[in-house]
């Protein structure tokens, strides 16, 4: 009988544990933060997330100089995109450089967002060397994790599985990671109801691994049938808006009396969109949203050009579509980070 009554409540506290946050607990945590401001970081010598993170490509002195730049406007979050390759073909050395990155963004006093993984850009990604950049081509090395042949094939995700618990499980008690942000823009590339099963086992697994933080994926497009699941699995509700501030102020309005949960926008700022920072941060602050924009530093990703028009000529456009610094610290606009700063009190 005290066994069979230690099991229930052995497996009652499990169950517990992994489920959804309530309502009341997610607000209550969010009252504790600070009002986010940030960027998604990538340094400047990474194309994509695996030049970010295997060990010939590290570059740690690169990345505490660009994230000091953005300690420097009072930036107090990154969001950053892990991979599951460099789990599989180096665990250790890939935790051990995760470490030493978050001790680079403590020093700076940044709180980080992970993301495990993402649609978008290039399919079949693949360890060692990565491509060179397309000249004047927006993201042309940004690698898709896991990609479309691991998607479609179930009997690959124990190793996805294992990625998923193993990184979430290993930081699910560190102060410096702040949110897990799950799945990037699940439905994106044409995989559309697809993702679904992946999608439902992200969830899952991350569950399983009984975070402390909060985990969330984020709303992009119109496609109800992820959009439901993230919304009705999500801890805290994340979203993109790369639209003015008028159709920002109405999306928060709207998610905020839907869900009543903390809201954290992941992307925004495209300047041919009129997604400013001039315009965009009052809001952000009004309703205490977070914001996290896209790009920090020019670079490799090659982000200051806008999604639908390359320049083979590889130019600088008249109009930066993302980016704040360019690679030597200068600013690229002194009116954006005077805006920032003005959010971030610095």
């Amino acid at each position: 009988m005290k066994k069979s009554l230690l099991f229930l409540l052995v497996f009652v506290s499990f169950f517990a544990n992994a489920q959804r946050w309530t309502v009341e607990k997610a607000n209550a945590w969010y009252a504790k933060q600070p009002q986010f401001v940030g960027a998604n970081f990538i340094p400047s010598t990474a194309i994509n997330e695996l030049e970010m993170w295997q060990e010939d490509t590290f570059d740690a002195i690169t990345i505490d100089k660009e994230l000091g730049w953005a300690e420097g406007l009072g930036m107090n979050i990154m969001r950053v995109f892990l991979h599951n390759i460099p789990y599989d073909t180096d665990k250790e050395g890939f935790i051990s450089r995760i470490n030493q990155f978050l001790a680079i963004a403590d020093k700076h006093h940044i709180k980080i967002m992970f993301v495990l993984f993402d649609s978008c850009w290039n399919d079949n990604p693949k360890a060692g060397k990565q491509m060179e950049p397309v000249i004047g081509k927006h993201n042309s090395g940004w690698a898709r994790c896991p990609g479309t042949k691991m998607l479609f094939d179930s009997r690959t995700w124990g190793s996805l599985e294992a990625y998923t618990k193993g990184i979430i499980s290993t930081f699910a008690n560190d102060k410096r990671v702040v949110v897990w942000d799950l799945f990037n823009e699940p439905s994106n590339s044409g995989y559309n109801d697809a993702v679904m099963p992946l999608l439902k086992k992200s969830f899952e697994w991350a569950r399983a691994a009984k975070p402390s933080q909060p985990i969330t994926s984020g709303w992009w497009t119109d496609h109800p049938m992820s959009n439901e699941f993230m919304f009705d699995n999500s801890d805290i509700i994340t979203f993109h808006n790369y639209k003015d501030a008028q159709n920002l102020e109405s999306q928060i309005k709207d998610l905020q009396s839907r869900f009543k949960r903390p809201l954290i926008c992941t992307e925004y700022m495209a300047r041919k969109h009129k997604s400013t920072f001039e315009t965009c941060l009052p809001v952000f602050a009004k309703y205490k949203v977070g914001a996290i924009n896209w790009g920090l530093v020019k670079g490799k990703t090659n982000t200051i050009y806008a999604w639908d028009e390359p320049m083979p000529n590889g130019g600088e456009p008249a109009l930066w579509f993302h980016d704040i610094f360019r690679p030597d610290g200068s600013i690229y606009k002194q009116s954006e980070t005077d805006a920032i700063k003005a959010v971030t009190k610095k």
